[in-house]
This record gives structure tokens, C-alpha cells and sequence, in this order.
């Protein structure tokens, strides 16, 4: 059984707030924050910041860093702290311990959690969501790694996260950067294409704000990482008063394709395979390939993998009974911890593969993850590119800062408390 669960999805606040007026939170369920909440991560601006997120009306409100939350990165602040912070350096240790004193705020740094709505008037759902503050190294900001480092991080992506929060987006989704062209995480997005999740929340590119869905090629076997197509979102509140809303629902004119909790021959079932109505095409528009045919590789990102490779069952991990998963404080997280003297043998993690290259033999699903084909992308970053007022006449003047809307995504979610 599921029902409807409303996400706000907001980023790159960068000290903003609804506070002070720069952008108000629609209602729903939950609340989620893809990173740099501050400009440099200091005291006061982490305090401020959570100050806001504690006070909004959500049942849940989950959290990651940013590249510009300098002081949660304790190895990057204890080494390139004072570059930011000479006069009036930070405790970043203190900084961390903020979160502490705000109980209704899930922090994920690198790390999922099983997240259950309770309250009686609520949805009553349950989701793992999976959140990482990282992002690909450009400049001496945190939370960084290499290109090297990439398929290790993102190989820790549990195949069983219903969200994935990461602070970058994929690369060439919602990713696009002036002047820079796509400058998303190619290790994200083919981790995405082994886990499927239902929605890929993100932030860091300002000018790739907006949705994507990506339909994944479960089909053809010889290539790893395929996609489908890709169809961009028409914002609704564009210009307008109007919500920006994306409705994935079963009840909704362009339902998420993702089954694996429908019975063959259910209503749910049926409306997926519908044609698409005239209502979809209004909100949702095929990906310009002219747009991104000079940045977009020819073929779908083929990558020739062995043709006995199936989505199969395979023993669950280890992970899959605990409530949070909490990965090695080392910095590119070469391990998971295991629960603390268990009862049961731990098995081995079938998604840490020991080959850590680009063209790593991809993890192998279970076969109750076949109905996923559908992942929503979604950059919901606040913080717009600055435009430039007028001023002298000769293009001077300073730049005013522009906010973006919060994305508001309805999306059907397993109950976890029957009525």
C-alpha cells in the first residue's frame, strides 16, 4: 500500500532564509536541504541557518552540507581553514556539534537513514533516503574529491535508497554551468543507473535548477549505464504565483515509473501503461539533443560489459537491517561499519565491488528492484545566478542577488502505519 508524500526540496540557500524574505516553503511532509546552507560555514551562519530549518512545519527535515559549509569538512577546515577564517578562526569540531541541538533535523554526511512519518494526520509513509555532502573538486572549497576517487565514493550508494541527496548533481542533468557546460558527477549518475532511486535531489550548479526524468535501460545488456530518454520539466510557477510543483503520483496525469511495490493488473499499473496524455507533454518536454550534442557522448555513455550480467537476485547486504548506515569517517570512506557485535554472520556488500575504475563491472540489482525505470533528477537550488542591476549606464552596478522557488515533488511512498 502507498500514499501520497509531499517533499519541499530546497539548496544553495547560502544564508537566505524565508526569514528574511528571500523565499517562502509551501506545505507538505518533509523538508530537504541538498547543501551549502552558509557562504563559509562559519558559527553563526550554520546556527542561523538551522535556526530557520527547525522552525519550519515539516514532520521530517533532512540535511546535507555543501562545498560552502567549509567547517563540517574537518579535514579540509583543519588544513585550509585560516585561508577563510584568519582573524576570527572556527571550531569546526563545535560547528559539527551544532546539529546536536536541533532534534527535528536528520544531518546525513555521507550516510542513509530510514525515515517514518508518524503523525496521525500525516502520510504515514516510510522511505531510506541516502545523503552525501561531495562534490567534484573545482577550487579550494570543501567536501571535494578527484576523478579517481569518484566510483569508490559513489559506489556506497545503498541499492536500496528510495532518495538519493547529493550536494552534485549527475552529470548532464540539471548540471549545466555558463561558460563551464556540464559539470555534474559521471560516477553519480551510473551509480543512479545501478539504484534507481525515485528521486535524485540536488544543488551546487545554480543555473541548472529545475527536473529531469531519466528512464533507465534495463534491456540491453551489453551496455552499462544506458538511459532511455530523458524528459525536462515545464515549471508551473515560473513567473507566476503558482506552486512549483511536480506531481509523480498515481493519481497525477504523469505518474513516476516505478512498480516495484504495484500487483501486476493494478490500477496504479494500468495508468503507467497508458499513453502518455496531453497534460504530460505540457510538463514535460523531450531533452533539445542540440542543445547537448557537443558535451553529451554519442551512444548513451556506452561502456561494453559482459552480456551474462542480468538484474538478478542476490543476497541483501549488511546494511539493509540497519536504521543508518554510517560509512568510515576516512576520508573517501573505504568501509562500512557493521552493527556492533551481531548475531549473524555479516555478509559481504555485493555494491562494494574491489574494482574501483571507470568501467568497474557494475553491481547486479535484486529482483524486487526490476519495476524501478524511472529516477526524478531535481536541482532545487534557491540562489540564482546574480544578474546586474542598473547602475552607471556603462553594464557597472552591483549584482542583485535573484532567488529561485522551492520545488515541491509529490510522490507515492510505502505506508508504514496501516490505519
Amino acid at each position: 500500500m502507498s500514499r501520497k508524500t509531499r517533499f519541499v526540496c530546497v539548496s544553495d540557500t547560502h544564508n537566505a532564509s524565508p526569514a528574511n524574505g528571500a523565499f517562502k516553503l509551501p506545505d507538505g511532509d518533509v523538508l530537504i536541504h541538498a547543501g551549502d546552507l552558509t557562504n563559509q560555514g562559519t558559527q553563526a551562519e550554520i546556527r542561523k541557518t538551522l535556526d530557520w530549518i527547525e522552525a519550519a512545519d515539516f514532520e521530517a527535515k533532512i540535511v546535507i552540507a555543501g562545498n560552502h559549509d567549509i567547517t563540517l569538512d574537518e579535514d579540509f577546515y583543519a588544513e585550509y581553514g585560516l585561508c577563510f577564517h584568519n582573524q576570527y578562526p572556527q571550531d569546526s569540531r563545535a560547528c559539527k556539534d551544532l546539529f546536536k541541538d536541533y532534534p527535528s533535523i536528520t544531518y546525513l554526511n555521507h550516510e542513509s537513514a530510514i525515515i517514518r512519518l508518524n503523525k496521525q494526520d500525516g502520510p504515514r509513509t516510510t522511505f531510506k533516503i541516502f545523503g552525501s555532502p561531495f562534490s567534484p573538486a573545482n577550487g579550494l572549497w570543501a567536501f571535494g574529491y578527484t576523478s579517481e576517487e569518484a566510483v569508490k565514493l559513489w559506489e556506497q550508494v545503498p541499492l536500496d535508497a528510495d532518495i538519493v541527496l547529493t550536494h552534485t548533481p549527475p552529470k548532464y542533468h540539471c548540471d549545466e554551468s555558463k561558460g563551464r557546460g556540464a559539470v555534474g558527477c559521471e560516477s553519480l549518475r551510473r551509480a543512479l543507473s545501478q539504484v534507481r532511486p525515485r528521486l535524485a535531489v540536488c544543488g551546487h550548479v545554480h543555473e541548472g535548477r529545475g527536473a529531469e526524468r531519466v528512464r533507465w535501460d534495463l534491456e540491453t545488456s551489453h551496455v552499462q549505464f544506458k538511459e532511455l530518454d530523458t524528459k525536462c520539466w515545464v515549471d508551473p510557477g515560473l513567473n507566476n504565483k503558482k506552486q512549483c510543483l511536480i506531481d509523480l503520483t498515481a493519481k497525477g496525469p504523469f505518474p513516476l515509473e516505478d512498480s516495484e511495490d504495484v500487483e501486476v493488473g493494478s490500477a496504479r499499473a494500468q495508468i503507467k501503461s497508458s499513453e502518455p496524455s496531453k497534460k504530460y507533454f505540457e510538463a514535460w518536454r523531450s531533452k533539445d539533443a542540440s542543445a547537448t550534442s557537443s558535451r553529451r557522448p554519442i551512444a548513451n555513455h556506452q561502456n561494453p560489459a559482459p552480456s551474462t550480467l542480468q538484474d538478478t537476485a542476490q543476497p541483501p547486504s549488511a546494511r539493509h537491517d540497519m536504521h543508518k548506515s554510517i560509512h568510515s569517517p576516512n576520508r573517501f570512506l573505504s568501509f562500512i561499519r557493521s552493527p556492533a557485535a551481531p548475531s549473524h554472520p555479516v555478509l559481504p556488500s555485493f555494491n562494494q565491488s574491489t574494482h574501483h575504475t571507470a568501467t568497474s563491472v557494475p553491481r547486479i540489482p535484486a529482483d524486487w528492484r526490476v519495476g524501478r525505470k524511472e529516477t526524478c533528477v531535481i536541482n532545487a537550488a534557491i540562489m540564482a545566478s546574480p544578474s546586474r542591476q542598473a547602475g552607471d549606464g556603462n553594464g557597472g552596478g552591483r549584482r542583485a542577488k535573484v532567488f529561485n522557488k522551492a520545488i515541491v515533488v509529490d510522490v507515492d511512498l510505502p505506508v508504514s502505519v496501516i490505519d
